[in-house]
């Protein structure tokens, strides 16, 4: 300032002729000082400078320059306004000093603070900062600054995570607030607001701990001072300062300082001393060096003579010039000389002011002049701390700030930039990245704008700018891009050809239709064979081809939807469908008419022939047709443009039109198709080889099954994939149709040609046992015609039925047998293909067409049932050798059945015992599903559990079973943990379930036989024996036949009619082909010819030549010799004679005879049957029909050959009595694996003596649990199911197996508790003597005299009783004790109150008389008390007495203890409770009397005051009586005593301690205390 105004005063251009003065102050940055310098330099005290008589108004103030300080310039500014003194700062930057209002005189040559606030928020906006902190000075400039910064940074959507006021003279602990603010902040970005010397605080704390990386924004205030460089922690920061220059000369004016100068100034000699560290001489200490004017300022390394970077000292320099340019302008202009101004006008200060609000020059290439506000041009240098090479930080200046610039260009940056960490590239501070375009901002709550999510927007809508607000929605036929920043034209879907779904359903149509073709081809070239004739081949290819139009149809759904396609796709898969179903329908009617006929030779057949099958499928079609014309008429489908299903694409499909019109169609083939499947389900059970119902009630399962789940799937589609659940419905619904009634007999035609035969479909396999069983009937019969003594003169004749096993076989035979017909007449097409042959013999013919008179057969027990329930009416005989079933006793049901087999129920009688016998509880029981097995399983499931047994598991093997139902059994059987299996079922159902577990190598499993499978031959080849080795079984007996196995072996094929079934088994036997054997179709290669004399005797067939020991056949052989008995006996034959009665009559008369018999006749005779045949056995039936019930028990065994041997190792003999039906000859028995030791299964391990059974939730009875017996329980046997209850007074012993006499329990004197109370009890009466000792001893003495002496000896008698009274409670109980111990309880205790209650009476009328010499005492003197002590006990000795007279206590022994202790407690029993608790009751009513008199009492004087001890007494006594009733009650066994014990003896204790311890105490150890003085002191007045 000073060079300034001396280079104005040697100016000849600016105040010629005028010299300028000046006064300096120094406000020492204070605002008090600054304010005192102002008031000086208005009042014009302040002593002159710079003197000079030229002056025109020596001291007069025209311009003040400064304050440096925005709160110092404010305080000064309002001091000088009012003065009209221009104040012009150079530092001073408060925005609010640009308020003319408030600072109307105030100039400043630097920019205000709002320039600078818009400065650094454009600053902060450009490098995309939107998320920093910022600090600043707590003073003026720092305010303002800092609020007119957020103010502008909000608006420009820039946010503070913190903001810090701070000052120098701050303590440290506000300081470390600030800079833990700093370090805890994510904001990289800080914005300091701040002085240099309150940033210089700031940074030193900052120094003491790490702080993270942060970039510093910095004001024009610390910015750019250098001493701040040293700070590392804000290296690199950025921000404006004030502009620099250079100023010409003053370096030079500076280094060029006179000491003189310096020595007069004050200022000037603080300047010098400081620099060159001496002083003045006046200011000199002792060791201090001088200051002598010699020091060298031109070498002296300060910042005093740094002119490089003028800032602040520019701004001096422009406000001395603006303040003389203003001067000059006052003066100067309008004279009318140009080199000199006149400097004695007067001059005011308000002129000055009102030329510098004009001033407007340049000085030094910088342009000055000032706004309305007094602001000069705000520009800025942009300043960065940058790094140097040699790694010293400088102030670098990287641009420029200028805001008269248009908005947007104010920044000019024109070097690179340093960041923080050395970094090039602009750091990052934001609280949230910036959302990219596809997303928009969402506020996060309870923070800044700043922070927020970026949330991708819906779908349907987009955003294409980044930090987008909101997202917008895009037209109705367009959708968003995947990043949704644009609208795409929407995708038009629909099941094309193209993708890849609609390849596979395209494949799969056309793969179903190729394999339909197929298969009709396949049918056309086999068209001959009997497996297409036998299955409708005309329904079948029209079947075929709807099949095809079926699959094809499908491909109409494909591709884009088109009117055509729409009309088209819906009708053809309606009526494609309807008439395939028609067709499967018409099968299914066939099927049922060809079975279902009852009668041979039943026209029903013809009513649905081939022409009616024909309209069948045709008029089901037209329907349908019908309805699809009707819906393309009224309202056709059509194509629409789909956009509400999926919002991201179109979908072009169908409209249906008329809904009502799809769900018509549908529902009609669903109604055919519900037709067809209850059709095909009633005829499901029809022989396997014929019956095509299966295949179709299958079929129509998952064509049901298919379309029922496809209308909730077809409804919730979406899209395109409403077509493809359609077209799968249609192909999954074809393909069930197509491989269900297809594929099975493709396989068979092509994989399987032998089976492609008319045999093959009339019987599942040749049985030769039951062909030797047939033989034997033959044996029998000519047996018998040529056995003399039976039927002399009348020869039998057979005709043989093969009933293949099948119900419907059967039957078909039994009703031509019914029908009078033989082969020769009644050649019916139908009867024929289940007649495999007869054989006639007889000697007459009238004898061959006479009606039937026996059937023998048959053998399994279903076909036996039906054809029993056909003949039943007609009295027909009906005799079995193998239908066991126990169904078949039923008289009512089968009037004319007979067997020379026993019932199953024997049998089963017989299995239960045997595997009771063995101990065997825990087993599974396999069967299949006819009669014989059912009704067996059945009947010994029943049985088995009546004697204890559990079934494990059942399975039930089904007629044909898949390999899929082989595994689930076998994996069943095996999984068990029964290992004893009981079968009913035949050899044939057994060979596919022993199969798979032989491939499992399946041991260890004990099988049990029943006699359909026991001694069959077929299982005992070395595939099942380690399976089936060990089997024990029944069977009946068996026997040789003599001359059996030469006859069947005499068997020869034959081309005679009648012979067909002998023709038959030669062919099977020898695997050859006879000339003029069956005439079965097929398809298989042509055998070898058979010559018909092989070799019977040199084949190995044991099902047929092993006679040795024939049971089946024996069965057979009586059940013949059975008949012929009977007819005996019918005819009337003469054994004698050799004759019947039927020999008396001609050949005419015999036949009409036979007509005219009845075979009701027959039927009696053959119920009284009784004879004894050749091997010794009586045959006869019993009411039932039954025979008497023999079995063998066998034993499979292997032999030294390897071989299985059937080993009788028992009898079974049903009529014999109870115990001695079975017998077992157990040493012989080899069981499962070859063990001699018997197998077990068990579910649980019998449960061991001391132990019961407990069953298992939900398992059956054999599997249980052992508990233990509870206390006072035993089991003294394995196996018990309850434990018994040991009788009264005995427990059971610790192994819970046998009961001992209970334990005796009583409170005795041994016990630890009774010691304990009888401890108590003696402490008690001691005590008491001794206080009875001490009361006589001191009798004479105030304190016993003054309490009533007589009754206070007589209270402690009573209370020695009490205490005594409990040691009668102690020990067994005997008759004395039961009687005293509660007599004296209530007599002592009574006692004991009735002295308490005389005590409490005496004091009340001792304290309560009201008048001195008062008689009240006399008339309660000794002899009342004691006759009232008397009085109250008397009535207690009586209700004792009465007690004991009338019900006394006695000794009882209590077992309720017994099931929680396992004692005996030993007690006294109270007959008559109520008297123990009228006792008890009368001692309460005592206490509570008492109770209330001492209550009353108890506020009279504490020296005579006996009631507040007795008071207190009774509560206690109170309190355990009460106490005691609930514990008395709820104490088990002796705890009951001792309960009362405790209450005697605490309620004692009590009245002891309560009444006689004070006066005790006072007696033995307050002596002075028990004075007659001691006694009165209270009422001395």
């Amino acid at each position: 300032m000073i060079f300034a105004i001396e280079e104005i005063n040697n100016s000849s251009v600016l105040l010629p002729g005028v010299t300028v003065g000046y006064q300096i102050h120094d406000s020492c940055a204070s605002v008090p000082v600054a304010v005192q310098a102002a008031f000086q330099l208005v009042n014009g005290h302040a002593p002159e400078y710079h003197p000079d008589q030229r002056c025109s108004q020596s001291g007069m103030v025209m311009g003040i320059v400064g304050e440096s300080g925005s709160t110092p310039s404010i305080s000064m500014s309002r001091v000088v306004g009012p003065f009209n003194i221009p104040q012009v700062s150079h530092f001073a930057t408060c925005a609010c000093l640009s308020d003319k209002e408030q600072y109307p005189s105030f100039f400043r040559t630097i920019p205000s603070d709002k320039f600078q606030a818009d400065a650094l928020v454009r600053l902060v906006k450009q490098f995309g900062w939107t998320w920093i902190g910022t600090v600043y000075s707590d003073s003026d400039y720092g305010n303002n600054g800092m609020a007119s910064f957020l103010s502008a940074a909000s608006g420009e959507g820039i946010c503070v995570e913190y903001s810090e006021a701070f000052y120098r003279t701050y303590s440290l602990s506000r300081i470390q607030r600030v800079a833990q603010a700093i370090r805890r902040s994510t904001a990289t970005v800080i914005v300091a607001f701040a002085a240099s010397g309150d940033m210089r605080i700031l940074l030193e704390e900052l120094c003491q701990e790490p702080v993270p990386y942060r970039q510093w924004v910095g004001s024009e205030a610390w910015v750019t001072d250098p001493d701040l460089l040293r700070f590392s922690s804000c290296v690199r920061a950025l921000g404006l300062g004030i502009q620099q220059s250079v100023i010409p000369g003053l370096k030079e004016f500076l280094s060029d300082l006179p000491f003189s100068t310096v020595r007069d100034s004050p200022l000037l000699s603080k300047f010098w001393e400081e620099a060159f560290k001496c002083s003045m001489p006046t200011n000199v200490g002792p060791d201090d060096p001088v200051c002598d004017g010699r020091e060298d300022l031109v070498n002296l390394q300060s910042p005093y003579l740094d002119t490089s970077q003028l800032r602040i000292t520019n701004m001096v320099y422009k406000a001395v010039y603006a303040i003389a340019h203003a001067i000059h302008n006052a003066l100067c202009l309008g004279q009318n000389t140009t080199n000199q101004c006149s400097h004695f006008i007067p001059l005011q200060s308000a002129q000055v002011l009102a030329q510098l609000k004009k001033v407007n020059f340049t000085q030094n290439g910088y342009s000055v002049s000032f706004d309305a506000n007094g602001d000069p041009v705000a520009t800025y240098e942009l300043v960065n701390w940058q790094t140097t090479d040699q790694g010293t930080f400088q102030l670098k200046t990287v641009g420029h700030f200028d805001a008269s610039q248009p908005k947007g260009q104010e920044f000019r940056i024109h070097t690179v930039l340093q960041w923080m960490q050395g970094s090039t590239e602009v750091p990052m501070s934001v609280c949230s990245q910036s959302c990219v375009p596809g997303t928009h901002k969402v506020h996060q709550k309870g923070k800044p704008i700043c922070c927020y999510d970026c949330i991708a927007c819906p779908e349907g809508e987009i955003s294409n700018i980044t930090d987008s607000p909101n997202c917008y929605n895009c037209p109705e036929e367009f959708w968003p891009n995947p990043k949704r920043d644009s609208c795409l034209p929407k995708s038009v879907e629909f099941l094309s050809f193209n993708e890849n779904l609609g390849i596979i359903l395209v494949v799969f149509s056309v793969g179903g239709a190729c394999l339909a073709i197929l298969t009709a081809a396949v049918f056309f070239r086999h068209r001959n064979t009997p497996i297409v004739k036998a299955n409708n081949s005309e329904l079948s290819f029209c079947l075929l081809l709807s099949l095809t139009l079926c699959f094809l149809c499908s491909l109409t759904f494909i591709g884009a939807p088109s009117e055509w396609s729409c009309m088209l796709r819906h009708t053809a898969f309606g009526i494609t469908f309807v008439l395939c179903i028609s067709c499967v329908l018409g099968k299914t009617i066939v099927v049922l008419m060809a079975f279902r006929a009852t009668l041979p030779g039943s026209n029903v057949m013809k009513w649905f022939g081939p022409l009616q099958q024909r309209m069948t499928v045709v008029s089901f079609t037209l329907i349908q047709v019908l309805i699809c014309i009707i819906w393309l008429v009224v309202n056709p489908p059509f194509p629409i443009k789909n956009l509400s299903t999926f919002k991201d694409r179109i979908i072009l499909e169908c409209a249906l039109g008329s809904p009502i019109g799809f769900w018509a169609i549908l529902g009609y083939i669903g109604l055919l198709a519900l037709l067809c499947f209850v059709l095909a389900f009633l005829a499901r059970k029809l022989p396997d080889n014929f019956n095509e119902a299966k295949f179709i009630t299958f079929s129509m399962l998952i064509f049901c099954a298919v379309w029922i789940t496809f209308i909730p799937a077809y409804v919730s589609s979406p899209g395109k994939f409403t077509v493809a659940v359609e077209i799968f419905a249609i192909l999954a619904s074809s393909f069930g149709l197509f491989f269900c009634l297809f594929l099975p007999r493709c396989y068979i035609i092509l994989f399987r040609p032998e089976k492609n035969t008319k045999k093959h479909l009339m019987s599942k396999y040749f049985d030769f046992r039951a062909f030797r069983w047939m033989m034997t009937m033959v044996f029998a019969v000519e047996e018998i015609n040529r056995d003399s003594s039976l039927l002399p003169g009348v020869k039998l004749g057979y005709r043989v039925m093969d009933s293949c096993d099948q119900v419907h076989s059967s039957l078909q035979a039994v009703l031509s047998l019914l029908s009078q017909t033989d082969e020769k007449t009644a050649e019916n097409e139908k009867v024929n293909q289940y007649v495999s042959g007869v054989e006639e013999r007889s000697q007459s013919s009238c004898l061959a067409g006479a009606p039937v008179s026996a059937v023998i057969g048959l053998a399994s027990s279903s076909p036996t049932r039906a054809v029993a329930h056909t003949v039943g009416p007609f009295s027909i005989p009906l005799v079995s050798y193998f239908a066991t079933c126990t169904c078949l006793t039923n008289k009512k049901l089968y009037p004319s059945f007979l067997r020379t087999v026993p019932s199953d129920l024997f049998q089963v009688r017989g299995l239960v015992q045997l595997v009771t016998f063995f101990g065997w509880n825990w087993i599974g029981t396999i069967g299949t599903t006819d009669d014989y097995s059912h009704y067996g399983i059945q009947a010994f499931s029943q049985e088995f559990s009546k004697r204890g047994g559990c079934i494990a598991f059942h399975v039930t093997i089904p007629k044909s079973p898949s390999i899929e139902e082989v595994w689930s059994m076998a994996d069943q059987l095996q999984s068990s943990t029964a290992r004893v299996v009981v079968v009913f079922a035949t050899e044939g159902q057994l060979v596919a379930l022993f199969s798979e577990l032989s491939q499992r190598n399946v041991t260890g499993i004990q099988w049990v036989a029943s006699e359909a499978w026991v001694t069959a031959s077929l299982l005992t080849s070395p595939e099942f024996q380690s399976l089936l080795q060990g089997t024990v079984g029944f069977s009946f007996p068996g026997v040789y036949i003599p001359r059996l196995k030469e006859f069947l072996q005499s068997v020869r094929p034959s081309s005679q009619p009648g012979m067909e079934l002998v023709n038959v088994f030669w062919e099977e036997l020898f695997d050859c082909k006879l000339n003029y054997g069956t005439n079965d179709e097929s398809v298989v290669p042509v055998k070898r010819k058979c010559s018909g004399f092989e070799d019977l005797n040199s084949t190995v067939v044991s099902g047929y030549t092993d006679v040795s020991q024939v049971r089946i056949s024996y069965n057979v052989y009586k059940a013949t010799y059975a008949i012929s008995h009977a007819l005996h006996q019918l005819f009337k034959c003469d054994p004698q004679k050799q004759t019947c009665e039927l020999r008396t009559f001609t050949s005419t008369e015999v036949c009409q005879s036979l007509d005219k018999m009845k075979n009701t006749k027959l039927l009696q005779h053959l119920k009284d049957v009784n004879f004894t045949d050749q091997f010794g056995e009586k045959v006869y039936f019993d009411s039932n029909g039954e025979p008497v019930p023999l079995y063998d028990i066998i034993n499979w065994q292997k032999g030294r050959e390897e071989e299985i041997r059937f080993i009788k190792v028992g009898t079974y003999d049903g009529s014999a009595p109870l115990g001695q039906q079975l017998q077992m000859e157990q040493r012989n028995i080899m069981w499962t694996t070859g063990l001699r030791q018997v197998p077990l299964s068990q579910c649980s391990v019998p449960c061991p003596p001391g132990t019961r059974k407990a069953t298992r939730m939900g398992q059956p009875p054999c599997c249980f649990d052992c508990l233990p017996c509870a206390d006072g329980e035993i089991s003294n046997q394995s196996g018990s199911t309850e434990c018994t209850k040991c009788p009264q007074y005995y427990w059971s012993n610790e192994d819970k197996v046998k009961c001992v006499a209970g334990v005796e329990e009583f409170l005795s004197y041994t016990d630890t508790m009774g010691i304990i109370l009888v401890t108590l009890t003696l402490l008690g009466v001691s005590l008491t003597a001794v206080i009875t000792t001490v009361f006589h001893c001191f009798r004479s003495t105030p304190i016993v005299k003054a309490n009533n002496s007589e009754i206070s000896f007589l209270l402690l008698a009573s209370l020695k009783l009490c205490f005594l009274c409990s040691l009668v409670f102690i020990g067994q109980p005997s008759v004395w004790t039961c009687r005293l111990r509660q007599a004296a309880f209530g007599v002592s205790f009574v006692l004991c109150l009735s002295c308490l209650l005389v005590k409490t009476i005496v004091v009340l009328l001792a304290f309560r008389t009201s008048k001195p010499h008062s008689k009240t005492l006399k008339l309660f003197g000794p002899i009342q008390q004691r006759v009232l002590i008397l009085c109250t006990t008397v009535p207690q000795v009586c209700l004792c007495t009465g007690w004991l007279v009338a019900a006394p206590p006695f000794p009882f022994r209590n077992p309720d203890y017994q099931t929680t202790t396992g004692k005996i407690v030993l007690e006294c029993k109270e007959p008559w409770p109520p008297g123990f608790y009228l006792v008890l009751g009368y001692i309460g009513l005592l206490a509570f009397l008492c109770l209330l008199l001492a209550f009353l009492g108890r506020k009279l004087p504490d020296t005579f005051n006996e009631a507040k001890l007795i008071s207190f007494s009774m509560l206690i006594f109170w309190a355990v009586w009460i106490c005691f009733i609930p514990a008395y009650v709820s104490s088990p066994g002796k705890f009951t005593v001792a309960v009362e014990i405790f209450a005697i003896l605490a309620s004692s204790f009590g009245l002891l301690v309560c009444i006689f311890m004070p006066k005790c105490y006072i007696i033995l150890f307050q002596p002075e205390r028990n004075v007659k003085k001691a006694m009165t002191v209270k009422y001395v007045k």
